[in-house]
């Protein structure tokens, strides 16, 4: 079996993560919609920096406590949950009906951290140079983020992909071609 070449941008991984999320579900991907309201691009900037600091804090937190580790290495889901609930925040279409504001989903500055987890992702993949140290862990834990962020993104529950889940199936199709 021939494999694909091995992404090389972050737009390429993108697309290579979503083709594989939907042949695992078996149907075309819901794209989230917008509010309408225009975002201003220093809040959409605010927004996604808000964002990478919850990615880069977690990160960091794991790699001092090891609080999430099993014996698989730490559970993504446990190692990332403010990254996790933000992104479900910023895609919100609904609100309690006693809420003084209505739904603002900005389904745009997920995109863009989609995009900043798929460049983390190849730095990691990347050879360690330029002072840079292969980070294995940090690898791992930032791919299967990756995929749950697409998960959540697309509306794609854990039981729509199987019970490998997504994880299994399409990071390890990476670090296989890593081994080669």
């Amino acid at each position: 079996m021939e494999q694909s070449p091995q992404p090389s941008t972050p737009d390429e991984l993108l697309q290579a993560r979503r083709k594989s999320l939907q042949q695992m579900t078996g149907r075309p991907l819901r794209q989230p919609e917008a509010d309408g309201s225009p975002l201003p691009d220093e809040r959409r900037e605010y927004l996604l920096g808000e964002a990478q600091d919850l990615y880069w804090n977690d990160l960091e937190w794991e790699n001092v406590t090891g609080e999430e580790e099993l014996e698989g290495g730490p559970l993504t889901e446990l190692t990332f949950p403010g990254v996790l609930a933000y992104t479900r925040g910023l895609l919100l279409t609904e609100v309690p009906s006693d809420s003084p504001v209505g739904p603002a989903p900005r389904p745009q500055v997920v995109e863009d951290f989609l995009a900043f987890l798929a460049d983390r992702v190849l730095t990691l993949q990347g050879p360690s140079g330029d002072g840079a140290r292969r980070d294995p862990d940090a690898l791992r834990m930032t791919s299967e983020l990756l995929d749950q962020v697409l998960m959540v993104y697309h509306g794609v529950s854990p039981e729509d992909v199987g019970p490998l889940g997504p994880s299994e199936m399409m990071t390890g199709r990476e670090s296989a071609s890593d081994d080669g």
